[in-house]
Order: structure tokens, then sequence, then C-alpha cells
């Protein structure tokens, strides 16, 4: 009993520290919006009321929120297994790619085109998140310095690609041929581009939810995370756990991506990294790396995007300002120090040991 009283305290902890995070950046927002605006009260009711205003800004929310969702379940699956691997990113970008590069080379009906470009475009993101696993475990390289470097190798190898085979002519700018209609994700509501995307979301996170939860190899992949000398000691192959984390997670960016452009987009003309592999790191902090938490963190980072885009094209006040928010809260709600005291105190007070 005293155990469930432990884990249901860390729980109530966490969910403190993360509104006091939340609280505290809003506030230190709102002081730093009061000595820039000439409207600070408009621009801060922009930034937190703006994307209720209409139904389609509602609508960008959540469109947004499907890419950050999946990159951030890749950033968590991988961070799981202790692997700070920062390949999310590149894999967004060549998986969008190469699913637009099948949907043209492959002629297939409906429903089976967008499938089949989506599935090839995960494998190729797995691809991509694997390398600096192997290089960590082969030759001992750092996986964060790798997986950066070789997010901008795959990032100019795909983009030769996209702007040579694969360029569109009378586009009359660096894209790709248009995606074929029956390779793309169709729309949801009529009037916004919110897409079938989302119930492909869903099923990932549901699915890795119960991988994380249900299986022995989610469960082998957390006790890895947690401490890879005790895992090592208890008999686990803790070399292919790696492995096949960073091949997980990456599929799961290279799934993303490939819906995001199929999903959002006429033809590839992403000409730089889009960056949403650097915001999954975010979603998945914010989420404690918990699968069943990230499309809450992910919508609450895509409503603040939202809002600063609001706030910037109605104010004085630049969109910017939502990283500070952003750094503030991935600060404090990180920082292992931040309400410790507390914690200790409400510690003793549950034990009873001083009553």
């Amino acid at each position: 009993m005293k155990l469930i009283g432990r884990l249901s305290f860390e729980k109530r902890f966490e969910l403190i520290r993360f509104a006091a995070a939340i609280g505290i950046a809003v506030l230190l927002s709102f002081l730093i919006i009061l000595f820039v605006s000439k409207e600070p009260l408009l621009a801060f009711s922009k930034l937190f009321l703006g994307p209720l205003e209409s139904a389609r800004r509602f609508g960008n929310v959540l469109e947004l929120c499907i890419p950050l969702s999946f990159a951030g379940l890749a950033v968590a699956v991988m961070f799981s297994a202790d692997m700070f691997n920062m390949g999310a990113e590149g894999a967004f970008y060549v998986s969008g790619a190469v699913a637009v590069f099948t949907a043209l080379l492959v002629p297939l009906p409906p429903v089976i085109a967008p499938l089949v470009s989506i599935i090839i475009g995960g494998l190729c993101g797995a691809v991509v998140c694997w390398v600096p696993a192997f290089l960590k475990q082969r030759w001992n390289a750092n996986e964060l310095v790798s997986s950066l470097m070789l997010n901008y190798v795959f990032f100019y190898i795909t983009k030769y690609f996209a702007n040579t085979t694969f360029k569109d002519p009378s586009a009359g700018f660096m894209a790709t041929y248009l995606i074929p209609a029956n390779a793309k994700l169709s729309r949801l509501i009529p009037g916004m581009r919110l897409h079938s995307g989302l119930f492909i979301l869903c099923s990932v996170v549901v699915l890795t939810v119960l991988f994380i939860r249900r299986t022995a190899w989610g469960y082998r992949l957390v006790q890895t995370g947690r401490n890879i000398r005790f895992a090592r000691y208890a008999g686990l192959n803790t070399t292919a756990i790696i492995a096949y984390s960073q091949l997980i997670g990456g599929f799961i960016a290279g799934v993303g991506g490939s819906v995001e452009v199929l999903g959002m987009y006429d033809r590839f003309q992403w000409q730089s990294l889009p960056g949403y592999g650097f915001d999954g790191i975010v979603v998945a902090i914010l989420a404690k790396n918990k699968p069943h938490y990230i499309p809450l963190a992910a919508f609450f980072l895509a409503y603040l995007k939202i809002g600063a885009d609001k706030m910037a094209t109605s104010t004085d006040v630049t969109a910017e300002m939502v990283s500070i928010i952003q750094g503030v809260i991935i600060m404090l709600a990180a920082a292992q120090a931040f309400l410790s005291k507390w914690r200790q105190k409400a510690l003793v007070k549950e034990s009873g040991l001083y009553e």
C-alpha cells in the first residue's frame, strides 16, 4: 500500500511541477510582452486566445499537432533506451521526400498508394536513425554529435535527388513533380487542411503505448534505458535492444514525415530541414518520454506556435516569444531540483513519520 501511495504521490508531484513550470513561463512571457509591446494585453490575448478565434485557426493547431506528435513519439522511443539520437530531424526530411518519390515512381490505386509510400518512407526513417546507433556500438562514436552531422548528410543527398531527378521544370521554384492524387491523404473537413493522417497518428500512438507497456520488448527497452549496466547484468542483449529502439523510433519519425508531406502538400518542396525533429525533443521532454502523454504535449506546443503566429501578425510582438516560453517550460519541467524541497517535505508528511 505504501508503494502504491508513493507511486501516486510521484504522479501528483510531476503534475504539480509541470503546471508550475507552465505558470512561471506564462508569467514570464507576460512580463516580457509588457515591456516590449505598446499593446501588451492585446498581444497576450492573441497569444493564448488567438487559436480559438475561428475554426480554421483551431484546425491549424490540430494540423501542426500531427507532425509534432509523430516526432515526439519517435524521440521518446529512442530516448527511452538512453540514446540521445537527434536523427528524427533527418528522418522526417528523408522520409517525406522518399514517400513522394515512391508515389511518382510506383503508380498504385487509391488507399494502397499512400500506405505503400508511407511504409517505404518509414523504413528510410528507420535507417537514418539506426546509423548513429550503429556508429555508437561499433566505434563508440557519440550519438548526439554523429546524428546531428548525419542529418545534414542525408539532407543534402535527398535534396540533390529532389532538385534534379524529380524536379518539375514547370513549377517555377525548386520542387518535385505534383504528387499523384491517388497517393495523397484525404482531407477530413472542407475548408481545412486537416487530413486522414490524424487516424494514422492515433493508431501509432496506441501501438506505441501497447509496445512499451504490454510487451516484453518494451519492458526490456525501458529497463535498458533506466540502467544499462544492470540490464547487462540481468542478461539482456542491450546491443540489440538499443538497435531496435532506434529502428522503431526512426520508423515512427519516417511515418510522420511521409504523412506530413502527403497530407499537407501538393509536391515535395522542403528546401531546408523542417524542424519537426527538434520540436519532437521538446514534446518528448514535456511528456517525460511517456507515449500516452505525447499527443497532449504536442497539442500544447502546437497551440503556442499558432498563437504566436497570430500574435505576430496582429501586434508588434514577434513570434519568437514562443521560443522563450518553450525554453522556460523545458528548463523547469526537466530540472530535477525544481520544487525538490517541497517534494521532500511532502514525502515526509505523507509517510507519517513525524505524526
